[in-house]
């Protein structure tokens, strides 16, 4: 009770404050300066920061009640926003447009003005954060998302509406990005075709493969006509055009394209529309987390991890692609998410191997057995090599292990033969492996965080072709010396580790990862406590 008590006493001096502010500040007695209409803006304003600032610097003036067709602008220009929200998968109960309408209707005494007049400030900085920053705090969601969304500052806001034409301003609020246009208009797709029923009764088969027939097959068979994989036919076995409609859903869908219907294409086959539409709302969400001031980089490279990928672009132009390794789904050992500038290059690396491998892993192997991982040099703090037979390891534990464990360069060094490194606080970054054959997996979530790259020599090819004509010769004549070499990048590139599980073409259409580490169904959870709802629209 008292501590409700201090709140109101401070919000009352603090209204206080600015009436008599108002009063100072006029030329005439306070009683013939301070309108009703002003006195209540800064009363309802005093409870927001930001909106007190603006209305401070703004005399208390109105921007949305007044009568100049300025005014009357604004407000049409945000109610004809907040009936999009739907359409930008945002919780249209947070800026209820008939709601606002019913508040200015009703208010015909100044007072009621000024107080409406600051509800209006509330729900556009609301909606305005919401539509283009997102509405989630990333690290709440999930710890491993160490993405920092940059948040605008209100009164910034309101300052840079005033001075816009409205219709235009509220347009360049969500992120501009082509991907983002390209999710709202697949959303729209996935919702008619919940209107329509759906994609129709779910396979019910483990597992079907060319030359079967029965009921099973002409159930997918439907389910791929209406998923528009397949023309419309009466052919009831699973021919050649069938195969050829699954190899597609395959391919659009990260998995093995064999034309086989087995046990894990089938249950991507099965997959609700809601599914698919509520990976589509998420991944616009994420998108509006990387919605970043600066832009992505004209020249990037985006690690989606459910993708098992890492690409490089040029001006928005995909230039090159690789497979990838990310983190297996255990533990600490999952990819974070994050954005950073890669600065150099290691080529013929050491591998420095981290603290909680060297305990949890490495020193319980040294307790059984002193020469255990031989190939891994023993260090002191200072980087002095250690003789395994002076020390009793069964003397320490994780917390009291004194020393450090060093791979020396060599073409089965943990990190192949090269390195790329945007410097972090999480240690991560992509790196070559002598464990070539796990590219060949479906799924690849194998390794303890870092990014391992298929073609490594050619995603460094890719990066040096900016500095230099001959890539592969700087790359190589640093490659055959043997030791550690550091190659520093001319223009640093930024690097976005990324998740999406659903993915545009751009083309038209869509692509669809599994959840790999569970994250995405996380961030639809809550998006839907927030208000985001699924719907059904008619074309």
């Amino acid at each position: 009770m008292s501590q409700r008590l201090s709140v109101n006493l401070k919000l009352h001096l603090r209204v206080i404050s600015v009436v008599t502010m108002l009063a100072l500040t006029w030329p005439f007695a306070a009683t013939a300066q301070v309108t009703a209409f002003k006195q209540a803006v800064a009363e309802a304003a005093a409870q927001d920061t930001d909106i007190a600032a603006f209305y401070r610097a703004n005399d208390f003036d109105p921007i949305w009640t007044g009568s100049s067709s300025d005014d009357k602008a604004r407000r049409q220009a945000l109610l004809d926003a907040v009936v999009t929200a739907n359409a930008h998968g945002l919780p249209a109960g947070r800026y209820d447009a008939t709601m606002l309408k019913s508040k200015m209707q009703e208010a015909t005494d100044p007072r009621a003005r000024g107080h409406v007049e600051v509800e209006l400030s509330k729900v556009f900085l609301q909606f305005a954060r919401d539509i283009q920053s997102g509405i989630l705090t990333p690290s709440r969601i999930d710890s491993e998302i160490k993405r920092t969304v940059p948040l605008r500052n209100g009164t910034s806001y309101l300052a840079a509406l005033t001075t816009s034409r409205p219709a235009a301003f509220f347009k360049t609020l969500p992120p501009q990005s082509p991907e983002y246009a390209r999710l709202m208009k697949e959303k729209r797709v996935l919702e008619m075709r919940l209107a329509q029923g759906g994609w129709g009764p779910k396979v019910n088969a483990d597992s079907l493969k060319p030359g079967q027939t029965g009921n099973a097959v002409v159930a997918l068979r439907n389910r791929l006509i209406l998923m528009g994989y397949l023309g419309r036919t009466a052919q009831a076995g699973f021919d050649g055009q069938m195969q050829a409609a699954v190899q597609s859903f395959q391919q659009d869908n990260g998995l093995s394209a064999d034309g086989v219907a087995g046990a894990v294409t089938m249950a991507e086959i099965n997959r609700d529309v809601e599914d698919r539409l509520a990976s589509v709302i998420v991944a616009m969400e994420r998108e509006r987390w990387l919605n970043l001031p600066e832009g992505l980089g004209e020249r990037h490279i985006k690690v989606n991890l459910t993708d098992f990928s890492a690409k490089i672009y040029d001006d928005d132009k995909l230039t090159f692609e690789t497979r990838s390794v990310i983190g297996a789904d255990q533990g600490d050992r999952r990819s974070p998410e994050f954005s950073d500038v890669m600065e150099f290059m290691v080529i013929n690396p050491s591998w420095y191997v981290p603290r909680s491998i060297v305990t949890k892993e490495y020193l319980p192997k040294l307790k059984s057995n002193r020469n255990a991982v031989s190939h891994l040099i023993i260090t002191d703090r200072n980087g002095r090599r250690i003789n395994r037979g002076s020390v009793n390891f069964s003397a320490y534990n994780a917390r009291n292990f004194p020393f450090s464990m060093r791979q020396p360069p060599s073409p089965t060094n943990a990190l192949g033969l090269v390195k790329f490194m945007f410097p972090n606080k999480y240690n991560i970054y992509l790196h070559d492996t002598p464990s070539k054959s796990l590219f060949d997996r479906e799924s690849r979530a194998f390794s303890h965080g870092c990014i391992r790259l298929q073609q490594p020599f050619e995603f460094a090819y890719a990066l040096l072709a900016k500095q230099t004509s001959d890539p592969q010769g700087l790359f190589h004549s640093r490659l055959n010396g043997g030791k550690e070499q550091r190659v520093t990048l001319d223009e640093p590139v930024p690097v976005h580790l990324i998740y999406r599980t659903a993915i545009t073409k751009a083309k038209g259409g869509l692509e669809f990862r599994r959840d790999v580490y569970g994250r995405d169904a996380r961030i639809w959870g809550a998006l839907r406590n927030a208000g985001v709802a699924l719907r059904a629209v008619q074309g």
